[in-house]
């Protein structure tokens, strides 16, 4: 369905839920870039030790401190204290730019059929926006409440739709600062690695073992580098794809290693 971005009149709310934990570096940029849009902003912070709480309760009342039970489970909860007609899910490190913010009032003007949209990235590393590998891909992150939920998943989660939903794609784009510098690009990739191997353990996957780690991380650097074209975002590209790379070994390292001493303790 085409989105006219023309008017700024809404007849359908919107809820804006964030998750946080000591984001107070880059929550204010986040909340500044939703404030006109939404009717409501929903604040999950677990544990924040910095002015995080500070920043939110200039935009919020809505803030909730809770424990941290996984990525999927936060954005659930998030989503249940929601009571809007459409939700945004967005991260402290995310920006709706005022391409996207027309579009998302569109939305909510024109009530179209679909029931979730996604939003293509504007990845921002190291000064250099990103149009290519694995940074040129769309998410969804707007979606009418009524029937949506969030998987149980501890890291990579998804929203579920009622069967046979519709889902279109705006043009505007969220901006995404997912990385301050290269200490937090480390400290980022080991932890999503960690979990990704944790995840795939619970559930049964098999991994190849060392071998399997090793295919995946050069498939992975291959795949994002070329087919995805990364080669064409200059240096950042290529180290992008690298990180990839890594992410990806030490994913399923960590598979082998839990399965490995699963193995032992059975004994």
């Amino acid at each position: 369905m085409m989105i006219d971005s023309r008017t700024d009149v809404k007849k359908k709310t919107l809820s804006v839920i964030v998750i946080t934990k000591n984001e107070e570096d880059r929550l204010d940029q986040c909340l500044r870039s939703i404030q006109a849009l939404a009717d409501e902003i929903i604040i999950y912070d677990s544990g924040s030790q910095d002015s995080t709480l500070e920043i939110a309760a200039q935009y919020t009342d809505k803030i909730f401190e809770t424990d941290w039970p996984g990525y999927g489970p936060q954005k659930q909860r998030a989503l249940s204290s929601a009571k809007g007609d459409w939700v945004l899910s967005i991260d402290a490190d995310e920006v709706v730019s005022d391409e996207l913010a027309r579009e998302i009032v569109g939305v909510l003007n024109q009530d179209p059929e679909e029931a979730a949209f996604r939003i293509p990235w504007a990845v921002i590393n190291f000064g250099k926006r990103l149009d290519y590998g694995n940074s040129a891909r769309s998410v969804k992150r707007l979606f009418r409440r009524k029937g949506a939920s969030f998987t149980e998943a501890i890291v990579h989660e998804a929203v579920v739709l009622p069967p046979g939903s519709r889902v279109g794609k705006l043009k505007g784009r969220l901006i995404h600062y997912s990385i301050r510098d290269f200490e937090h690009y480390l400290m980022k990739n080991r932890t999503y690695s960690w979990l990704g191997a944790q995840k795939r353990f619970t559930a049964g996957k098999k991994g190849g073992g060392l071998p399997g780690a090793v295919f995946r991380a050069f498939w992975v650097f291959f795949r994002c580098y070329v087919i995805r074209r990364g080669f064409l975002d200059g240096q950042v590209g290529f180290l992008v794809a690298a990180m990839y790379s890594q992410g990806a070994f030490n994913k399923y390292a960590g598979l082998w290693t839990l399965q490995r001493m699963e193995r032992i303790n059975s004994k």
